[in-house]
């Protein structure tokens, strides 16, 4: 199972350089089910997981001038607010044990883990759907539409701290509609929020949980591996076509997950 899941790092990081994301949605479940880590700690983990992986995903738009830095600050500050609050303050209220249903107990890992689920078959949509957003590249003053991306930035934020997931696939579009970006450069800007957020709430937690470096040091430098892997093959084969696959096969985890943690426990 710790081959698999080291193997499973390697694939995370090669659809993180082949499509640009979606590969962070992975990242709980792996370390959930294959390395049998607990899933609150797992969110905690996979926090520095994908913001790591995010900061050298984030490179190469760098040097193609493809991040819009002040577009990165003012979506990133609510969402960097919004996760350090549910790291340091939600997740740690949530009970050990939240409800009953007859025999069936919903404590906080299970609750999680059925949030996650529910997240991947949400960003399963919007992998699998044909890209629509399209943004004309007009010479023209950014002007910013402050209010909603306040509350994108604040309900990704939250999401992110609950499940530990970079939320790419609400950032970009919001990027898209909401400061007129272009679809690369919302990729790149989405990708420096993502590093900023995620590790800014992994290291500003305050769980008392002890971080296990050397396993988390290897599973991340495998997802590193993966990203340069897949950096090389998107050289060769266009990532966009296998996006749809790779959203489908997310979201038969997603409804996996669900399954698992209900009817299969």
């Amino acid at each position: 199972m710790e081959f698999g899941g080291y193997l499973a790092a390697i694939v995370i990081g090669i659809s993180l350089g082949l499509i640009g994301g979606g590969g962070s949605i992975l990242t709980v479940p792996v370390l959930v089910y294959l390395f049998r880590i607990d899933a609150v700690l797992a969110t905690s983990y996979s926090l520095f997981i994908v913001g790591t992986t995010s900061v050298i995903g984030s490179v190469t738009y760098f040097q193609k001038g493809l991040v819009n830095i002040k577009t990165a600050i003012v979506f990133g500050i609510p969402s960097i607010l919004a996760v350090f609050l549910t790291r340091a303050f939600l997740v740690p209220a949530i009970p050990l044990e939240v409800l009953q249903v007859g025999n069936f107990l919903i404590t906080k890992s299970i609750l999680l883990m059925l949030l996650f689920a529910v997240l991947m078959i949400f960003a399963s949509y919007s992998m699998i759907k044909k890209e629509k957003i399209k943004v004309e590249k007009i010479e023209q003053p950014q002007v910013f539409n402050y209010p909603m991306i306040l509350l994108e930035g604040m309900v990704v934020g939250v999401l992110t701290g609950l499940v530990g997931a970079g939320g790419g696939f609400l950032i970009i579009p919001a990027l898209v509609v909401l400061s007129k970006l272009p679809m690369k450069e919302a990729i790149g800007t989405s990708l420096v929020i993502i590093a900023a957020k995620s590790l800014i709430g992994f290291f500003g937690e305050h769980s008392g949980a002890m971080i296990q470096w050397v396993f988390l040091s290897k599973v991340t430098l495998f997802a590193i591996v993966g990203i340069f892997i897949g950096i090389t093959i998107s050289k060769k084969i266009d990532g966009a076509k296998l996006k749809p696959a790779f959203g489908w096969f997310v979201l038969v985890m997603g409804i996996y997950i669900l399954l698992k943690e209900t009817v299969l426990s």
